[in-house]
């Protein structure tokens, strides 16, 4: 019982010391370990790609998910507001939040652009539509709000924008509550506050059209 109890010890031991060891020379500097890039053992896939461990621990998922998320949604906003300032017959307060929500929107797509190149992701998801995420307008609203002329347009404008303003805000407070990366949880927080303040200027504009 003794002389067993002890080998297996030794041989754990033995395992925890190589361990260990390939650790040490996996991180230091200098010639690493040769290594069979064909072999798809536990060690090598365990090891990091590309990127350093600090590189890879300063963003998560769910900030992936938030810049891939909100770049479409942004576009769309955007997109929107191009729509009412090509038209010639706005009310000068809707034309003024147009600009405002296209000026602010169209750099932090650029922003998230950037973070998710850094971050060796892709820029959109399968779909990047964005169609189906929260306060997106269909291809049937967007077409209503081209056609559309005068007083009708902006009440459209307002209503879509609202709705849109309020499913950024639900994407932003995941972010706050979820991510990890610095800049993308400040711009999470910078959205849910001049959106929110948007969308109290849109009901106040709303009625009074």
């Amino acid at each position: 019982m003794n002389t067993t109890f002890k080998t297996l010890s030794i041989t754990a031991a033995l395992a925890a010391s190589l361990s260990l060891a390939g650790c040490a020379t996996g991180t230091s500097s200098g010639n690493s370990m040769p290594m069979d890039h064909g072999n798809s053992s536990p060690m090598s896939s365990m090891r990091p790609s590309t990127s350093p461990e600090s590189s890879a621990a300063d963003h998560n998922q769910a900030d992936v998910m938030f810049a891939q998320m909100m770049i479409p949604h942004h576009a769309q906003a955007v997109e929107m507001s191009g729509i009412i300032l090509a038209k010639s017959d706005m009310p000068a307060e809707v034309t003024a939040l147009a600009t405002k929500i296209k000026d602010a929107q169209a750099p932090e797509i650029q922003q998230m652009t950037g973070w998710l190149t850094g971050w060796n992701v892709p820029t959109m998801m399968g779909d990047d539509s964005g169609h189906g995420m929260s306060g997106m307008v269909d291809d049937a609203g967007m077409g209503k709000l081209k056609s559309a002329t005068g007083t009708e347009a902006a009440r459209l404008f307002l209503e879509q924008m609202i709705g849109h303003h309020e499913g950024a805000i639900e994407m932003a407070q995941q972010e706050i509550s979820a991510g990890k990366a610095p800049d993308a949880v400040k711009l999470a927080h910078n959205i849910v506050d001049s959106q929110q303040d948007e969308i109290t200027q849109m009901k106040q504009m709303q009625a009074a059209l």
